[in-house]
């Protein structure tokens, strides 16, 4: 069973491999990932090129109305894919893994390119929307009356 920062790193390490797929660092990604869970074995390497094709002909392939799905369930393979990896390993190998998977993340978040889609909407880092005094805010409404809705008439009883 790995730890809860195990199990997170390994999420977050699924987020990195797909968004980096179909951008200009996914050829860089791409072999390091390879390399990282062939563990010098070419085989298994060669396997995990596969992978991550697979991978990034789904993502650029999917429909925009699927795309968030798609995203979804190829992080969550790619999560499952470094958990067995980690739980396969001793603890002092493991310790050693972790290690390299968490320069492999940091190296590709250096690298994030942000991309606004048809609504042009990018976003590279946090944000926060917020509304007050009764206003309305978000980041995509679709049609949105504001106003003062009719108060109730006397309650007959």
């Amino acid at each position: 069973m790995l730890s809860e920062a195990m199990t997170a790193l390994a999420a977050a390490g699924g987020t990195a491999v797909v968004q980096a797929a179909g951008t200009d660092a996914w050829t860089e990604m791409r072999q390091q990932v390879a390399r990282w869970f062939g563990r010098g074995n070419p085989q298994r390497e060669r396997v995990q090129l596969e992978r991550l094709d697979q991978t990034a002909a789904e993502v650029e392939a999917a429909r925009p109305a699927n795309a968030e799905r798609v995203r979804i369930r190829q992080e969550a393979a790619w999560q499952g894919r470094i958990e067995a990896l980690l739980e396969s390993l001793e603890e002092v190998e493991r310790a050693q893994v972790v290690d390299e998977l968490r320069t492999l993340k940091a190296q590709q978040t250096s690298h994030r390119t942000v991309l606004a889609d048809k609504s042009g909407l990018a976003v590279g880092g946090d944000l926060n929307v917020q509304a007050d005094n009764g206003s309305a805010a978000a980041v995509t409404m679709g049609n949105v009356t504001l106003g003062n809705p009719s108060q109730p008439g006397p309650h007959q009883g």
